[in-house]
Formats: structure tokens, sequence, C-alpha cells
């Protein structure tokens, strides 16, 4: 009897175990949102995003404040039209000439959204456009000018 009662604790602590794990890839593959709360939509239109994905975090001054909710092709301004969910708790933060710029977390790490506020007095409201945009870096497009640039001056 003894032994089936280890049993039956093993197979439960797996169970939790293999729950946890599964939470934890949601997390990590930003598949889930939990605690997200309602917020305001706020565009921006880039040349190039890069490997930004949708579902990528949007950071005011380091702070997490929405994420990406979908990336799409505009072929009216051919350019990239990025969709971002803002937080309510930051409703009337981010002034009109607000800044958008795609960064990279780290030396390989994801892309993200950084907004930086401007000094208007009007603010950005639900559905406003940022006007003001940096695209993503790419590092070959980079390098390539680095190598043009040396084999150019010799």
């Amino acid at each position: 009897m003894n032994s089936r009662t280890t049993e039956i604790l093993v197979g439960f602590f797996m169970l939790i175990f293999f729950a946890a794990m599964l939470f934890l890839a949601m997390r990590v593959s930003n598949l889930t949102s939990l605690g997200s709360s309602t917020g305001y939509a706020l565009v921006a239109h880039f040349d190039n995003v890069g490997g930004l994905k949708s579902g990528a975090p949007v950071s005011a001054s380091g702070v997490r404040v929405g994420q990406v909710e979908s990336i799409v092709y505009d072929p009216d301004q051919f350019s990239a039209e990025v969709m971002m969910s803002v937080g309510e708790d930051f409703v009337g933060a981010f002034p009109e000439d607000t800044t958008a710029s795609i960064y990279t977390a780290g030396l390989l790490g994801e892309q993200y959204i950084g907004l930086e506020a401007g000094a208007e007095d009007i603010m950005l409201g639900d559905g406003d456009e940022v006007t003001l945009t940096q695209s993503a870096l790419v590092l070959e497009r980079l390098i390539g000018q680095v190598l043009f640039s040396r084999s150019g001056a010799e």
C-alpha cells in the first residue's frame, strides 16, 4: 500500500512539473499574455522591421508598456505597418511627437519597439499614428556599407 501511495504522489508531482514547463514555454514564446489589460492601439510605419514579430514587447525607458499586435505590409505607403497595444495605465503618457524605434535586446536577441516621449502638449490616443520612426538596424546592410566604403577609399 505504501508503494502505491508513493507512485500516486510521484505521478501527481510529474503532472505539476509538466504543467509548469508548458506555462514557462508559453510565456517565453509570447503565446500568452497573462495579466495583460485592455489598452489602446497605436500604429507606426517602418521601412524595415527586421526580425520584429507579433507579441514582441513595446517599452518606454526600459519599462514594458505594451506589445506588438500585428505587422502587415502597407502597399499605399510601401512600408510595414505595425499595430501596437499599449496598456491602459499609459493612456495619455505619450506626446504626439513620440519616436518609435526598433531595437535588439543583446547582440543576437529578440527585437522590440522602444518609445521615446517627445515634448508636445497633445497626447496620442487610441488608433493614433506614431509618425517619427526609426527602422531596425540590419547587420548585413551595415557590414556591406563598411566593406564598400573601405574598397572605395583605396
